[in-house]
Formats: C-alpha cells, structure tokens, sequence
C-alpha cells in the first residue's frame, strides 16, 4: 500500500514561516549576545577580583538594585514619565515646524538659524538656568528633554515632506487639488520613513534629555538615583540605573519599530537593518 504524499505548502505559508524564523533570529540573537556579555563581564570580576566600588559585578549589581526594588521602580516610573511626556510634546511641536519650514523658503531661511541655535547650547548648562526661570518641579526636565529630540525629528519630518518627486506635485497642481489635500494626500504618505527615522532617534535622544535634566534638577528618577548611589559610594546601585536607562532606551525604540511594522508596512525603511 503505497503511501500519498503531503500536499506543498502553499506559498503564503512559506512565506509566513520564514517571517517568523527571521523574527526569531532577530530576536535570539541580541539576547544571546547579551547574556554572553554579561557572563563575560561577571568572569572578569571573578578572575580579575576588580573591587566592587570600581566596576561591580552583574551579580552584585543585581542583588544590590533588588534589595531596593520599590524604590528602584518608582525611580524608573518618574523617568519614564518625563521620557514619554516629552517625546509627546517634541512630535506635537517638530511636525507642524516642519511643514511650516517646507512651506516657504523664506521662513526656513528665518526660522532654521534658531533651531541650529538651540542644539549649539550645552543642554547641562541651560538646565540651571531653566531651572531658576520655570522653578523646581517637572517642567524644566520636560523643557530639557524636548529641546534635545525634537531637532532630529524636524529636520527628518521636511526632508520628508521634500521628497516628493516633482511629478507628483505638479499633477496635484494642474488637478487643483488645495494646499491641505496635498500636504495629507501626497506628503505626509512619502515622508512616512522619515517620519519614524526621526521617532526612532527623538525617543532615543528624549531619554539622554531626561537623565541631564534630573542630574541638575530632581527629587525622583533614575538619573537622580544615580546621582545620590555614587555620592554615597552604592556603585552597584548607580550601574543598576543605568542599565534600566539602556533597557528603556532598547524598549522604547523598539515600540517605534513595531509601530511603524504594524501601521506602515509598506514603508521603505522597514527593509533597513535594525529597523
């Protein structure tokens, strides 16, 4: 009795399992270098007996960061809370900048020596003085974090918006289409990756922003923990905060990836490496 044999599988289901096969790789291999960095570095430790107050073990950077892990929590929540409060107002501010600076020439010319203006600043030194203007409470580490993503995510919104091939433009002219129809209908569509390139870099750059911003001026956050662990000689906890800072940093750049996959597939810098 001979035996039939399996039907092939159909292309669509090739093709999904080697989106998934590739999505695991994606996924294993960072984890897998990681894990041996750490290892690495707790063997160093070990063999090397490098002081704790030097460079902690992962170990001992563990054990220490746990033992307060209310703390250590509330600390990242405050940071967090900064982080996204101002990545929300860079985007509500860079998107419309930009598509004033692509409007006109003559704005850009006027508008575009103050942006590079406000990125020439050291942002430690402009903290204080923000400080002493806006008083001692949130709004200062917002103000910070806001001056130090929004540039990149304007200059990627109107390199965007001026991407359009002049085809296109001119056909929307010659069908009278408005100013607002081809701005939503023509513009914004072909700026999409640059768009989520300038995301991805702001919420990089807004948690930079939040760390400089509670070095100078905070009672809570993981920059201030940070601060008071190494005055007071707790070098395991200060490593502890600053490797959740690199884990926020991983995280939420990654939710801007998978936003962008989700919501934009067709968008060209899907196809980019590590995006």
């Amino acid at each position: 009795m001979s035996v039939q044999a399996a039907p092939p599988l159909k292309q669509g289901q090739k093709t999904a399992r080697r989106k998934n096969r590739a999505a695991l790789y994606e996924l294993a291999v960072p984890l897998l270098a990681t894990a041996c960095l750490f290892l690495l570095w707790e063997g160093a430790c070990r063999i090397f007996k490098i002081p704790g107050y030097l460079v902690p073990s992962p170990v001992d950077i563990w054990k220490e960061t746990t033992a307060i892990g209310p703390t250590v929590a509330g600390h990242t929540l405050a940071t967090f809370k900064t982080v996204m409060l101002g990545f929300v107002v860079s985007i509500l501010i860079s998107l419309p900048l930009a598509v004033i600076l692509t409007a006109s020439p003559a704005i850009a010319a006027a508008v575009y020596p103050f942006l590079v203006w406000t990125q020439s600043i050291p942002k430690v030194a402009l903290a204080p003085i923000l400080v002493v203007l806006l008083g001692t409470n949130e709004l200062p580490r917002i103000v910070i974090t806001v001056l130090v993503a929004f540039f990149p995510l304007v200059i990627s919104i109107a390199t965007g918006l001026l991407s359009v091939p002049p085809e296109l433009i001119e056909l929307s002219r010659a069908c009278r289409a408005s100013k607002l129809s081809e701005l939503l209908r023509i513009r914004l569509p072909y700026a999409i990756p640059f768009i989520f390139a300038g995301l991805k870099v702001a919420i990089s750059l807004a948690v930079v922003g939040a760390v400089v911003a509670e070095f100078v001026n905070a009672d809570a956050g993981l920059g201030f923990l940070i601060q008071t662990s190494t005055a007071f000689f707790k070098v395991p906890v200060a490593f502890g905060a600053l490797i959740i800072l690199s884990i926020m940093g991983v995280v939420l750049f990654q939710i801007v990836v998978i936003a962008e996959r989700v919501f934009f597939p067709w968008s060209s810098s899907n196809t980019t490496p590590g995006a």
